[in-house]
C-alpha cells in the first residue's frame, strides 16, 4: 500500500478536488498551502505527487482534522536502522486522547521519510507532546542510545509541517 501526497496552492487543490468528485482525496490546508493525499494500491491520481510506501499504519486517516508531517531526511546507509526504530516503536500514541491515525512512510522518490499523525484537533496533538507517552517515545533522544546520535543517518535536520482539514 502506498500513500501519495500532492502539495501546492489551495486554488489548484480545489480544482483537483472538483475534477475527482468520487475519489477519497484528503484535503488539508495551511494558509494558501494545500496538501491532497490518498492511500492507494494503484497508479497516481494526481501529477507530481510524493509517493511513499506505508511501513506502519494504525487508525483511519480520514478521521483526523489536524495533520502533523514529521519530515525526516535519512541517508541510504541509515534507512535500515531508521526503519527498525519505527518498527519497534512503543505504540503508546494510539491510546492518547484525540489520536486518530499514524502512518510511517518510506519515500519512493526522495530521501525524506514522513511520520504522519492525525489528530482530532491541534490541542490533542499538543497534549500528547506533554504526555508520558511522548516522553517514553522520545526518551533516548539526545542520549548515547538515541538514533539521533548515530553518525551518518541524518544528512540534514528534520522539520515539521502541520495542516488542518
Amino acid at each position: 500500500m502506498e500513500l501519495h501526497k500532492w502539495s501546492g496552492h489551495i486554488d489548484k487543490a480545489m480544482a483537483y478536488v472538483a475534477s475527482l468528485p468520487n475519489s477519497r482525496l484528503i484535503y488539508l490546508m495551511n494558509g494558501q498551502d494545500a496538501v491532497l493525499m490518498y492511500e492507494t494500491e494503484g497508479a497516481a491520481l494526481l501529477p507530481e505527487v510524493d509517493a511513499y510506501q506505508i511501513l506502519d499504519a494504525s487508525g483511519d486517516i480520514n478521521a483526523g482534522y489536524f495533520a502533523v508531517f514529521n519530515n525526516i531526511p535519512v541517508t541510504e546507509e541509515g534507512k535500515e536502522r531508521f526503519e527498525e526504530r519505527f518498527q519497534n516503536r512503543a505504540r503508546k500514541i494510539e491510546d492518547e486522547p484525540g489520536f486518530k491515525a499514524i502512518r510511517v512512510l518510506r519515500p519512493l522518490n526522495s530521501d525524506t521519510y514522513v511520520i504522519l499523525t492525525l489528530w482530532e484537533d491541534e490541542q490533542s496533538f499538543k497534549n500528547w507532546q506533554q504526555s508520558n507517552a511522548y516522553g517514553s517515545a522520545h526518551a533516548k533522544r539526545g542520549t548515547d542510545e538515541g538514533i539521533d546520535k548515530v553518525p551518518n543517518i541524518f544528512p540534514r535536520p528534520s522539520y515539521v509541517t502541520t495542516f488542518i482539514r
